[in-house]
Formats: C-alpha cells, structure tokens, sequence
C-alpha cells in the first residue's frame, strides 16, 4: 500500500479512510494526525459523500500514540502532545459533527487514541480479533481522542471508570455485550458487512441522518425541555425537505424510496 499515513478512497457515495500505518501498528504520530484531518475536511465538505467508513490497514486498528515520537520529542513532550491531541481532536470533531454517518470498522486491537476512534462511529463493527484497552495509564497519560466523553456514554461511568483507570482488556465479545461496539462479525467477514453496511448508510436519508446525529449529540447534557425543543425544530426542518416528501410518497406508493435525489 501507499507510504501515505491514511488513504482516502471513494467508491460512489462512501468514502473509505485505512489508517495506513502498518508497521508502526497504524499509531498516531503527527502526520497521520494531519492526514486525518485533512481527510475528515475533505468528506465533511464534500457533498457527494454520503457515508464515511473508518478502518485501519494491518493487523492492528491502531495502537494508540506514537511512543517512540513522544520519546524523540524530549523536553518538548508537552508542546509535543499539545499540539498532537489538537490537531487529532479537530479531525474527531469534524467526524462526530459532519452531517454525513460515520461506520467504524474495527480490524484488529485498537489501544489509546485508538480506542477512542473506534468508538466514535455511529456504527462500530469489530472483527473478533479485536480487542479494546485505554492505555493511557501504562505510560502515565490522560485519555485523549474524545474518550473521557465518548466512553461513559457508550458503557456508563462506572463502566468507563475501570476500563480507563485498570488499563484491562475489553474482548470484542464483551465489547458488544456493554454497548462499547455495535456488533462484531468473524474476521474474514468484516469487509463485506463493513461493505453492505456502508452502502446501507449511503442510501438512507442522509439529511435525516444528520439532523439525529446532532440530536444525539446534545442529549446527554440537554435539559428535557431543550431536548424536546431541539427536537420540535429538527423535525419540522426535516418535513420541508426533499427526503421527507420521497419518504412519504413511497411509503404510500408501498416502494423502496430513493433518496440519492434523483428521485
């Protein structure tokens, strides 16, 4: 594969972003932080992409930071790392906020920073030799990547708490059963469902989907009546668009709608 620290294709409507990091178990240094972003840019601005997929190339997902980059960086360690987890947290933003649906497809181990990208898909799939581990307190750092708040909302405080300050390993298996992936699917069967999924997802009613991702987003520190109120605008928005007025018609016309809008 190319030298390039993440790859981007697009195949139709799906953007696909490997990690391409592969003797270096796909961690994070500064360029591959950089190419992130750039590639979350790209896929947030472009308007043909209706669905992102995120993986990793190797047996790894992605082993957390660049260990040995914190080591070369000497005294300068905390510049280092400032300017690192920034540059990688603007890439997780853009992720989390583009108005598009994100599909994680977990390869292999993810540790750290990897962990944290693993889970901030709004569908995770992980192939059974995954598995999950914070890391951070092996070599004495705080989680970064979005994982303090990702993390107890996927699994729960008390859930979060052990996971991140023990440092123990989550099976794929045990994974699925408290909610940290979506579900998790033999080796050799990832590439087809993280296939069938994607386009799934670029098929549906991106406009819809994005208007619930931000919803969900807001929820865990939205009073009721915010909530209830963001919701009233969002699906009010959403009934003046195209998506609604095809979703309707085909469900009365009993037909698949389209909602390529082409319709």
């Amino acid at each position: 594969m190319s030298a390039l620290p993440v790859l981007v294709s697009v195949d139709g409507a799906v953007a696909t972003l490997t990690l391409n990091r592969p003797a270096a178990g796909n961690t994070v240094n500064q360029p591959l932080a950089d190419a992130l972003l750039d590639a979350a840019i790209r896929c947030d601005n472009d308007p043909a992409i209706r669905c992102v997929v995120l993986t990793g190339h190797g047996k790894l997902f992605c082993g957390g930071g660049d260990i040995s980059a914190f080591d070369a960086a000497g005294d300068q360690v905390p510049a280092f790392l400032g300017r690192l987890a920034g540059t990688l947290h603007m890439a997780v933003t853009r992720l989390l906020r583009m108005d598009k649906p994100l599909l994680v497809a977990v390869n292999g181990p993810a540790a750290g920073a990897g962990l944290s990208l693993a889970i901030s898909g709004d569908v995770v799939i992980a192939a059974h030799s995954a598995h999950f581990i914070a890391a951070y307190g092996s070599v004495g750092l705080t989680p970064d990547g979005g994982m303090s708040w990702l993390l107890p909302r996927h699994v729960g405080l008390r859930r979060a708490q052990e996971i991140i300050l023990t440092n123990r390993k989550v099976s794929a298996e045990e994974a699925a059963a408290i909610g940290l992936v979506t579900r998790t699917v033999p080796d050799d069967q990832l590439a087809p469902e993280m296939a069938k999924t994607a386009r799934m997802l670029a098929d549906g009613p991106t406009g819809a989907i994005a208007g619930a991702r931000a919803l969900l987003l807001e929820s865990s520190h939205s009073p009721l009546e915010g909530q209830l109120e963001r919701e009233t605008r969002s699906i009010a928005a959403a009934g003046g668009s195209a998506e609604c007025r095809e979703g309707v018609a085909a469900f009365l016309g009993r037909r698949k709608p389209d909602f390529s809008g082409d319709a």
